[in-house]
């Protein structure tokens, strides 16, 4: 519905600066099918394992959608990659389920084939099924391999943190010079205080399960404004499916709420992926130390970064899974001005939120002890 629109512009990113259609901002009226299903992933916090087919309806779309995941088949490296873990997705299949994969699918002529297919306007309707399977699998793989880069390569985290303020801070230029309606953008990293205090508040005291180590806020003007950003960040800065499933905590914005107030999106309610009650029949967890009140959308992106700088050139390369891209958990928190408000009235106090974790630790610290008092 609102993928591109006629005219051209510069894009520059880690993959170098070539030509590409520029997107137009897509409002709620605008939005379709495709639309709906990835703000509603979001939203929920869900998954594209659960998926059934892709929204995909032209070559240019996949290429747009590849770039976001810090792909570009044009150069030599990065299309031998993927095809590299298409057929490793291929080979689980037949290995593991016995499954028979179309060769077409298998081979296809260029990985933006999968996706069409796996979106039905291309090939069979077997081919459909077939190919949805195997970029379920991809996107496993795709996301292990990038860990394991991660752990492998020699950089600090704050090295980390830097890339990912740069990459997230260039889209905030993006959406001020597209005129959207954000009145505050800001980011922050947790300092090795509040990272300890929180994981002696969760009841697991991993450091892998911290995944707000760094945070963006962004705060519209309006609730009806906070759809068209999300959706706008999908464009430029995230792929949708990149969103960590489980992690959504969401108490702003309902997804029936959404298509109660704008009546042109009923029609696609009997195409939805999940039917329309799928969200009152999950369990959602509640922040046990926000206040009773608070609202706001946050999730978590497990965010694709290229690490071209720390590997050597593709031509020296001699490792052997190719692998250039990883993935770096970024927690983003959504709300309105009004709702920004509220938050910070009463029990909502950041204050007050940070006072109950506090309190939480010091008896999760002294449960079952006695501490002696001071000698005089």
């Amino acid at each position: 519905m609102c993928e591109g629109s006629a005219r051209n512009s510069d894009v520059k990113s880690e993959l170098g600066t070539r030509q590409l259609p520029d997107i137009s901002v897509c409002t709620v009226a605008d939005m379709g099918l495709r639309e709906l299903e990835r703000i509603r992933l979001i939203l929920r916090g869900g998954s594209v394992i659960d998926w059934r087919r892709m929204h995909f309806q032209v070559r240019d779309e996949v290429d747009r959608f590849l770039h976001l995941c810090q792909i570009d088949t044009k150069r030599t490296e990065d299309d031998a990659w993927v095809r590299k873990v298409l057929a490793d997705a291929v080979e689980y299949l037949r290995k593991t389920f016995n499954y028979r994969v179309a060769d077409v699918v298998a081979n296809p002529d260029e990985i933006h084939d999968l996706f069409l297919f796996a979106s039905g306007v291309k090939g069979l309707p077997r081919h459909r099924r077939i190919a949805c399977i195997v970029l379920k699998v991809m996107h496993v793989i795709q996301h292990i391999e990038g860990r394991d880069l991660l752990h492998r390569l020699a950089f600090s985290e704050m090295e980390l943190s830097k890339l990912v303020l740069d990459k997230v801070l260039g889209v905030a230029q993006k959406l001020q010079a597209k005129g959207l309606p954000v009145s505050e953008f800001a980011h922050s990293i947790k300092t090795q205080d509040s990272l300890i205090t929180k994981l002696l508040a969760k009841k697991e005291t991993v450091a892998a399960q911290i995944y707000d180590r760094t945070r963006f806020r962004i705060i519209t003007r309006k609730q009806d404004d906070v759809l068209p950003v999300l959706y706008f960040l999908t464009q430029h800065l995230f792929p949708f499916n990149f969103v960590v499933p489980g992690q959504t905590e969401n108490t702003l914005i309902q997804f029936r709420t959404v298509l109660d107030g704008n009546p042109q999106l009923q029609q696609y309610v009997q195409q939805l992926q999940l039917d329309l009650d799928y969200e009152d029949r999950e369990e959602r967890a509640r922040n046990l130390y926000s206040g009773n009140t608070y609202r706001a959308l946050n999730f978590i992106v497990d965010l694709p970064l290229r690490m071209d700088s720390y590997l050597p050139c593709p031509e020296q390369d001699l490792r052997e899974r190719k692998n250039r891209i990883v993935f770096t958990l970024v927690e983003f928190q959504i709300m309105d001005e009004e709702t920004a408000r509220q938050n910070e009235q009463g029990a909502n106090a950041h204050r007050l939120y940070k006072h109950r974790q506090r309190r939480r630790v010091l008896r999760r610290l002294s449960r079952g002890l006695v501490v002696p008092r001071r000698q005089g």
